[in-house]
């Protein structure tokens, strides 16, 4: 576990909290959702008093408005539709984890600067600690230094201390940052494909950004249309409205919120901070077949749930001092509490399509039905149901077929594709989705397994014993290539034995290694 980085993560402590699920419970279900719903309960309550500091320090107040507006937002926090990915599913159990060490160490950096002056070292110590694990659990938590400090700067003012004596803080959470960016591009690399900027250049990188900097405070105020996967385009058109739009949304709300910055300093603290936490996630390193992803507000979120119990805070205050009517503030509780209420209701039927992977993947098409990726994972989530009746295998074939039409360069629809076909005994046209597959992906093994299964079938037993001498090439211990490569010979035996044994023989002389 803290070794492997598998699937282009190194997140030891989070493989070590499903360890702790699997020695428990071994693979029932209800304990790993246990547990990603016990540590984001967690989160949201450290985010309470995470969320009460900061409007102490912004409003220089310590009553209960300040509570209120506190316990509101760390309801918009924990409830939020947005929240549904990151809890339901399973293995997203990182962000939970990472969440909330990463809280705990703002939580512990509040404390150590409480009453002014140089951060306290136990305090710090603590911190941290707190952000190490963070990182152990995500590296997507490397941004805590600079939303340190943001704080410094906002609601904390701490800045009359100097920039030297600031930064000098930071220094270990700069250093643990720096180890765990490097950790995770090592990550990356092995155990992912990294997208090019000849794939995407410099203009499509920065339509990229533009969006995904708008695309998550918008999904906060307006969550629907949610889903499991919004799949980036083959090309990233950055005039198009799509992308322009949003990109042109940043522009206009950050000047508005600079050039508000002294009356309203708390808009682009919250503004930066999301910026900030989503700037490595945002298209400049790139990986995979997203746009963006629900998860990824888990953190940028924080600063504008914080805002949402803001503006409680302040309308109370307000009603207090007769700044507004003596209704208002009632009024805008009860509609705060509606709100709360909608979110959780969200939230809930947000976490119900987690259930399966046909209902996952048939809300992500109701989201887009043009997404290449969820038609090629419906399919295959249909032959996997175990339901083969004619009508949903052809389904399941319909899906594998539209989603070669909207993206021919990708490997995986063919081999499903040739796998179902296959199964059917469409051996003609199974044949050509193989090896279309082998052709898009050479270094897959099971493409040259499928094929050589394929021949088995067919009575072309020479040909399959090529083809799955192929797979041992590519993979020399492949115990599945083994076994049909002597299923094939056993049968080849019965209509030319000396072929046969010329094959038998070759097989035990050539090394099988690459």
């Amino acid at each position: 576990m803290f070794t492997t980085t598998l699937m282009g993560h190194y997140i030891p402590l989070t493989w070590l909290s499903l360890g702790v699920n699997y020695a428990l419970g071994g693979m029932q279900p209800w304990g790993y959702h246990l547990g990603n719903l016990l540590l984001h309960a967690a989160s949201a309550g450290v985010f309470y008093f995470v969320a009460r500091r900061l409007l102490a320090a912004g409003f220089a107040a310590r009553d209960l408005s300040i509570a209120l507006g506190a316990a509101l937002a760390a309801l918009a926090f924990g409830v939020h539709p947005l929240r549904a990915e990151s809890v339901a599913w399973v293995t997203e159990r990182r962000d939970v984890l990472s969440g909330l060490f990463y809280l705990l160490a703002v939580l512990a950096y509040l404390r150590g600067v409480e009453g002014g002056g140089a951060i306290r070292s136990g305090w710090r110590a603590v911190s941290v600690l707190a952000f190490l694990a963070a990182l152990l659990s995500k590296a997507m938590a490397m941004t805590l230094p600079a939303t340190l400090l943001l704080l410094d700067l906002y609601p904390l003012r701490r800045q009359d201390r100097g920039w030297k004596a600031l930064l000098g803080e930071k220094a270990p959470y700069g250093a643990l940052a720096l180890l765990g960016a490097a950790a995770a591009v090592v990550a990356l690399r092995q155990g992912a494909a990294v997208t090019g900027y000849g794939e995407y250049g410099a203009a499509a990188r920065v339509a990229l950004v533009g969006y995904s900097l708008g695309f998550y405070p918008w999904a906060m105020l307006w969550p629907v249309s949610l889903s499991p996967l919004y799949e980036i385009p083959a090309w990233v058109n950055p005039v198009e409205w799509r992308f322009l739009g949003p990109t042109l949304g940043v522009v206009l709300v950050t000047g508005v919120l600079v050039a508000l910055r002294r009356r309203w300093p708390a808009g682009l603290a919250a503004w930066a901070h999301s910026a900030i936490v989503l700037v490595p996630v945002s298209g400049i390193v790139h990986a995979g077949y997203q746009l963006a992803h629900d998860r990824y507000s888990y953190l940028s979120g924080l600063g504008f749930a914080t805002l949402v119990g803001a503006g409680l805070t302040w309308m109370a205050r307000a009603g207090r001092a007769g700044r507004v009517a003596g209704w208002v503030p009632g009024a805008v509780t009860a509609a705060a509490v509606l709100v709360v209420l909608g979110w959780g209701a969200g939230a809930w039927r947000q976490s119900q399509i987690w259930q399966s992977s046909e209902r996952l993947w048939q809300a992500a098409l109701e989201a887009d039905p043009e997404c290449a990726l969820c038609n090629n994972n419906m399919g295959a989530a249909i032959v996997r149901s175990g339901r083969a009746d004619p009508a949903r295998l052809d389904l399941a074939e319909a899906h594998f077929r539209y989603a070669i039409l909207l993206r021919p360069e990708r490997p995986d629809p063919y081999h499903n594709l040739g796998t179902l076909l296959a199964g059917q005994k469409r051996y003609h046209e199974a044949g050509w989705a193989l090896r279309t597959y082998m052709r898009l992906s050479p270094g897959a093994p099971d493409g040259p397994l499928r094929l050589g299964m394929l021949y088995v079938d067919q009575g072309r037993y020479a040909e399959a014993v090529a083809s799955l001498d192929g797979a041992l090439r590519l993979k020399a211990e492949y115990p599945e290539a083994r076994a049909e490569r002597a299923r094939a010979l056993d049968a080849l035996r019965a209509t030319d034995p000396a072929l046969a044994e010329r094959l038998t023989d070759r097989g035990r002389g050539e090394p099988h290694g690459p």
